[in-house]
């Protein structure tokens, strides 16, 4: 019985170990592959995963109610959609599990990643401060993290799974828009030109990238700034021209794209080993806004959740300004969710151009290539 048993054991060792013969120039990639790498997530409403849902602020700012998350999750998660955004997709290509929020209760498992984001949230510590997780404080938010790394694995593992990780940020948005929406000055970004108004945003972006790589970071995905004077809650702000785009938002986004593009260049040719895709989020959304059906959506302009001119009045669920809002049958058939963000559908489109799309629209390499590094 013993001698049964014995080679039974012995034929399905030597059956598991013929199994892993591979080629020995292989061997290098093969245990990359097993090994994750985690994504840590920065910036504002497109990708917070529920963060604003822990934080004292207005309804404007959470999207902890129904009918957020309708499509995917069939309950409110905090994300800004139907369903899941960029970040879910990014991390389910590379075999991630769903990035959760840190403010999220309970969490103090960071070996996947995190995810910092805040709804509202802008470079400038002053866009919608006090009701919003600014850049800032979202990079003290990783700075504790980094520390527990450290205390949980020591200095060189903690080090190594730092360089390995992928931190991805959107953010911008709103350190242009807030003044429009919020209306708080005649000259939106008064006393300063476009120019100098773009150079504090970029200049604090960089800080936080600068900051990151001292700690190990090496490796940073960009979403651009989209044509954000032509979503619904902005194109219905203007008296007698609803539905045109705001021009002057328009052309800060070109601005800040362009700056932003000269410094990660620069941060290239300066760090060691820093490595960077930056997706063209402008021409990709610009594309779906006016040519929906190329890209298998019915409408590209009106939202699907919202009330008044193109659905573009924020009060989704019911909780923004007056009660009564409009909900289309299938979110699917829409390029926005809301007002001011986009459906499930159209963040998987985007999500694929970011992680394995080519030059025309993210450069100079997708975020595939950058998880496949090391």
């Amino acid at each position: 019985m013993a001698t049964i048993r014995s080679c039974c054991i012995f034929v399905l060792l030597a059956l598991y170990a013929a199994s892993l013969v591979i080629p020995s120039n292989c061997l290098g990639h093969f245990f990359l592959q097993k090994e994750h790498k985690p994504l840590f997530v920065f910036g504002d409403s497109l990708f917070d995963a529920g963060n604003n849902n822990y934080i004292n602020t207005l309804k404007a700012e959470q999207a902890n109610f129904w009918p957020y998350g309708e499509t995917y999750f069939g309950y409110p998660t905090g994300r800004y959609t139907d369903g899941r955004q960029i970040p879910d997709f990014i991390a389910e290509y590379a075999k991630l599990p769903l990035i959760p929020p840190y403010l999220q209760p309970g969490l103090n498992n960071y070996i996947y990643g995190v995810n910092f984001a805040s709804g509202g949230g802008g470079a400038l510590n002053e866009t919608s401060q006090g009701l919003v997780i600014d850049l800032q404080t979202q990079l003290s938010y990783f700075k504790k993290v980094e520390k527990q790394l450290r205390q949980k694995l020591g200095y060189a593992q903690a080090k190594t799974l730092l360089s390995s990780a992928v931190y991805l940020f959107s953010v911008g948005s709103n350190d242009y828009g807030a003044p429009v929406t919020f209306n708080k000055t005649k000259d939106l970004f008064e006393p300063y030109s476009q120019e100098e108004y773009v150079g504090m945003v970029i200049g604090n972006i960089t800080h936080v990238v600068k900051e990151i790589y001292m700690k190990g970071g090496r490796k940073f995905g960009f979403v651009g700034i989209g044509p954000i004077g032509c979503i619904p809650a902005l194109i219905v702000l203007q008296p007698g021209k609803i539905g045109s785009c705001l021009d002057e938002l328009t052309q800060m986004a070109h601005i800040h794209n362009k700056a932003l593009l000269k410094v990660l260049h620069t941060l290239q040719i300066k760090l060691k080993g820093f490595r960077y895709s930056y997706f063209d989020f402008y021409t990709s959304l610009s594309e779906r806004l006016n040519n929906p059906t190329k890209y298998g959506f019915k409408e590209g302009k009106k939202a699907c959740c919202g009330s008044g001119p193109y659905r573009g009045i924020n009060n989704c669920g019911g909780k923004g300004p007056g009660k009564e809002y409009e909900l289309c049958d299938n979110p699917s058939d829409y390029v926005f969710f809301d007002g001011n963000h986009p459906t499930e559908r159209a963040s998987q489109q985007f999500s694929k151009l970011m992680w394995s799309g080519n030059s025309n629209f993210t450069w100079p390499c997708n975020i595939q290539e950058l998880f496949g590094t090391l």
